[in-house]
């Protein structure tokens, strides 16, 4: 997995700009609201968009446009913006450098790449984002996918053995909390083909791509989806895994958040309150309740509010910090005694 900049400015808390892939052409793309107020040079390409741009040319052009307007990784986002401009590959983008980009082409990769510029995260643009293998659609109303939040799903297959070994063959049991995209719970019903997935999530507007996801990946009638805030309305002692990437950034470090995610990312979704443990203090009791003797409760932390979160922890059996791949705590899992 790739080192990508952090979420926060040198402490990274793992929400930070992110590799874009899993693009799919054709489909809508997402509202552009909200950026009206956030000026940064228009970008147009090299020529005339009534004279005939190559697409090598419109291409270099956008990269150093990009690059002025201090894009992250400019040639990256240039080419993912071409490609869906274009409903191409990249296979397509070096294979046909001498092709003529249309008056109308020309006119739509302008205003993606301007949108670019202005700071929507390229996801929101193309509407799509990959994670776990697999493509999802995304929107302003959730929280992007992160390579980091993976580490979740390795998780609950490393401890799954156990949880299987005490369920005398019953289907496992796991629910997602704040589910916003649905990747995690889509992802766990990919890895559980045998097991009973549920997803809450609180946002109608959230809910509402997490289905469309799950129609996508033919998983509609195997996750349950709830709204509802956390665990609440769900049978306790039910669950043999609660998992969740619950909001965990504290109000007092905002201003080291990246511009783009406080601008265009659901706050809701990021920001749990002045220390960044309000939602986990809320989480964990309810875990506790939700989850069947010896089950597991497994979320995404930072490296900020690790130590916190071992602390909510205390009186739960075999808790464990996992750092990620650049070695910032990232996963706390608990199991009830």
């Amino acid at each position: 997995m790739p080192v990508f900049p952090s979420y926060i400015a040198k402490r990274n808390i793992g929400r930070g700009e992110q590799k874009v892939t899993g693009v799919c052409p054709g489909l809508p793309s997402t509202k552009r609201g909200a950026i009206k107020k956030w000026s940064r040079p228009q970008i147009r390409l090299a020529v005339c968009s009534n004279s005939p741009v190559l697409l090598k040319e419109g291409l270099a052009s956008a990269i150093d446009r990009l690059n002025a307007a201090q894009v992250g990784s400019p040639r990256m986002n240039a080419e993912l913006l071409l490609m869906f401009t274009l409903g191409c590959d990249r296979v397509h983008l070096f294979a046909h450098p001498e092709r003529e980009l249309a008056a109308d082409e020309q006119t739509r990769y302008e205003e993606v790449l301007n949108q670019r510029a202005r700071g929507v995260p390229a996801q929101y643009i193309t509407g799509h984002q990959e994670f776990w293998g697999l493509d999802f659609i995304v929107s302003p109303a959730v929280l992007i996918p992160r390579p980091e939040t993976e580490h979740l799903i390795e998780t609950v297959l490393q401890l799954s053995n156990r949880c299987r070994a005490s369920s005398l063959g019953s289907p496992t049991q796991i629910v997602d909390i704040g589910t916003g995209s649905g990747c995690i719970a889509i992802a766990l019903a990919k890895e559980f083909p045998q097991a009973e997935i549920h997803a809450t999530e609180i946002s109608p507007a959230a809910l509402k791509v997490a289905n469309a996801n799950a129609a996508r990946h033919q998983f509609e009638n195997r996750i349950r989806f709830h709204q509802t805030d956390l665990l609440q309305g769900l049978n306790p002692g039910s669950f043999d895994f609660v998992v969740s990437n619950p909001p965990y950034v504290g109000d007092s470090e905002e201003d080291q958040v990246q511009l783009e995610v406080r601008k265009f990312e659901p706050r809701n979704a990021v920001f749990a309150g002045p220390t960044g443990l309000e939602v986990i203090e809320r989480l964990i009791p309810q875990a506790r309740t939700a989850l069947k003797p010896g089950g597991w409760l497994i979320i995404e932390v930072s490296g900020t509010i690790a130590e916190g979160v071992k602390h909510l922890l205390a009186g739960w059996k075999r808790v464990q910090i996992t750092n990620d791949l650049q070695g910032i705590a990232r996963v706390a899992a608990g199991q009830t005694p």
